[in-house]
């Protein structure tokens, strides 16, 4: 039995802990909580007897306790992509085991058979799994090298321009997965699948989810709406490219911006760029929006596309998310999501060549339009789907199980329907 002393001899020790750490008493046991939920390890079993182990290191065991209705599932496609991929290797017999992609203190009791991981556990793990574990990289980001390069790219750029300098917002510490890994999954286009190549390893593609379906924008007043386009997105808004589209359109009045995304999370970026969010006439900042609500659907109802000018990506879900409801894309190469025969592509990502962009979308005759809207929703909802996502993802298992990470191209061309542009299968640097 522990003390009365000896516990206040530990409480004194966690406060001056949180003190140095600049905690508060709450803060402190806030962050012990947290730390607990990472440190978690959840065990999911099939129904029938085990046919051997899955270690999977991506979002939490406590995602997984959520309801499938539950906003913290259908707010961010990787929440409900996780769970399916769980879901997947549990249907085809085996135990899986689920980490936080941040547990760096994890070590392995079982042989696996699979391992996937998303960031840094597969070079902390990979060499105690030996080589009958199969070691699968879940690409859901370009490569981080070449997106922290991106992202200071952007941030010299608004500097060079408006001579001010913005905090990063998307940084994250690169991690070499891909070379320790035996293949990867990647949700992405053939930029995404470009920063990996140097590995010489397989490279699966497949297409990301999107929680929300909307009606065919085949009926859409074209002719009404061709002046109103839509920034739709997360935070790291110099990264995703508000800036500039917000500069292009404080320069063409006669079009008009509705702004959709989390602006109060970034005060800087947001005093920064006051007069164009809020005091031009033309520009519209609504804040973060539903997917699922009215309020999005009347704003995408009424214009023609969404402008997105990302320096680096997966596959961006909010420009799905917005093809799904029927704007046309106007988007950087580096979105990570092709637009072939529908959309309209950014190569240089500078002002002058939105506004050309936009101007020409404006121009185009409303029948054209109409076309374009309506293969973007097509093109979503035979690729993006979560049917589409588990499907896929189900097949790609099961050749993985039985091929290794090598998987013959004709056996893939069977199973996958190609996307427009897009490959099956990428490997090495050719």
């Amino acid at each position: 039995m522990v003390s009365t002393d000896r516990w206040r001899g530990k409480l004194r020790r966690w406060q001056w802990y949180a003190h140095r750490a600049g905690l508060s008493w709450r803060g402190f046991w806030r962050r012990v909580r947290e730390k607990r939920r990472i440190l978690e390890v959840l065990t999911l079993e099939p129904a029938g007897p085990s046919r051997g182990r899955v270690l999977l290191s991506y979002m939490g065991p406590a995602y997984f306790r959520l309801p499938a209705d539950s906003p913290e599932v259908r707010a961010h496609t990787r929440v409900w992509e996780c769970r399916q991929i769980a879901q997947t290797f549990v249907d085809l017999g085996y135990t899986v085991d689920v980490i936080d992609w941040r547990n760096d203190v994890f070590i392995p009791r079982h042989p696996y058979r699979v391992f996937i991981d998303v960031r840094h556990n597969m070079e902390r793990l990979a060499h105690l799994l030996g080589p009958n574990c199969l070691k699968v990289f879940h690409v859901d980001v370009a490569h981080m090298v070449f997106r922290n390069w991106a992202e200071c790219t952007r941030l010299k750029a608004l500097w060079e321009r408006r001579g001010i300098v913005l905090p990063v917002a998307r940084f994250e510490q690169p991690n070499r997965a891909i070379e320790f890994a035996d293949c990867a999954v990647v949700l992405g286009n053939e930029f995404t699948l470009g920063t990996y190549r140097y590995a010489g390893k397989p490279l699966y593609r497949i297409w990301i989810s999107c929680p929300a379906l909307y009606p065919s924008p085949a009926d859409k007043d074209f002719e009404r709406c061709r002046h109103r386009f839509v920034w739709f997105g997360s935070g790291g808004f110099v990264h995703k490219g508000l800036d500039l589209v917000l500069e292009a359109f404080a320069e063409l009045p006669q079009l008009e911006l509705t702004v959709c995304g989390p602006i109060e999370s970034e005060e800087a970026f947001r005093r920064a760029y006051w007069r164009e969010l809020y005091e031009t006439p033309n520009i519209h900042a609504v804040g973060w929006v539903d997917v699922e609500g009215e309020r999005f659907r009347e704003i995408t109802r009424t214009s023609v596309a969404v402008v997105y000018a990302s320096a680096a990506e997966g596959q961006c879900g909010a420009v799905v998310n917005c093809m799904h409801a029927g704007l046309i894309p106007v988007i950087s190469y580096e979105s990570g999501v092709d637009v072939d025969g529908f959309g309209w592509l950014l190569r240089r990502g500078t002002v002058e060549e939105i506004k050309e962009a936009v101007l020409e979308v404006a121009a185009t005759p409303a029948e054209e339009l109409r076309r374009r809207a309506v293969c973007a929703w097509e093109q979503a909802r035979r690729f993006h789907t979560r049917e589409a996502f588990a499907r896929r993802y189900r097949k790609l298992a099961e050749l993985l199980l039985k091929h290794g990470p090598v998987i013959p191209e004709g056996l893939l061309a069977d199973v996958f329907e190609p996307n427009p542009g897009e490959g099956l299968l990428s490997v090495g640097a050719g």
